[in-house]
């Protein structure tokens, strides 16, 4: 019995613990992306990508293309204005757990198993603005896939910092029907270097 009631606590305490660490973890990254409309461009663009990808005609899809690039361009200043913004918060803050899953104080009691969000976001800045204004892609299909991998790579990391691995990935996976070992294989080849060489993934 006595067993039984500390293992309760302990479970009481742990979830307490984690609702607040997530509470305060999404106050942090919304109050900062609030400023923008990021999730708003990146809306747009997943509904345009599948309006273009659909019309079989070249005619027909090429000036929802061009419609696209100002938000395409719109969505890359805005999201590298808020990595400016967010790489303010103190180190403290945004240390993120490598652990699948959360436990309480890790990210304080194990920084060798962390990574700083400050920085995963600013490799996302990086990829996306590459993908937008690099112009190595062959074709606006090639280019809409590329951005398309960066953009939901990035959301995964930001419900990986406000949760964890585990639940970010599962979200990724309902949501969008792929898996993160998709995302991370289908972003840029700079933006997969340094993000695995950022999270300790091989």
């Amino acid at each position: 019995m006595e067993f039984l009631l500390l293992a309760l606590l302990v479970a009481f305490s742990d979830w307490a613990l984690k609702a607040r660490d997530q509470r305060r973890r999404i106050t942090l990254l919304g109050g900062h992306l609030a400023r923008y409309q990021i999730e708003k461009h990146m809306e747009t663009l997943t509904q345009g990508y599948l309006r273009a990808l659909g019309e079989s005609d070249p005619q027909r899809s090429e000036p929802i293309w061009r419609m696209l690039r100002s938000t395409e361009q719109e969505l890359c200043d805005q999201f590298s204005r808020f990595v400016a913004s967010f790489a303010r918060a103190q180190e403290a803050d945004t240390r993120v757990s490598k652990l699948p899953v959360y436990l309480p104080f890790a990210a304080r009691l194990l920084p060798n198993l962390t990574f700083d969000m400050r920085l995963a976001l600013a490799i996302h800045a990086r990829g996306i603005n590459q993908a937008v204004h690099g112009g190595t892609h062959e074709s606006p299909k090639a280019m809409a896939f590329t951005l398309s991998a960066e953009l939901f790579l990035m959301q995964h990391t930001c419900h990986w910092f406000c949760k964890s691995k585990t639940v970010a990935s599962a979200r990724m996976l309902a949501r969008h029907n792929t898996s993160y070992e998709q995302l991370v294989a289908a972003v840029g080849a700079d933006t997969r270097a340094a993000y695995c060489a950022l999270v300790g993934r091989r």
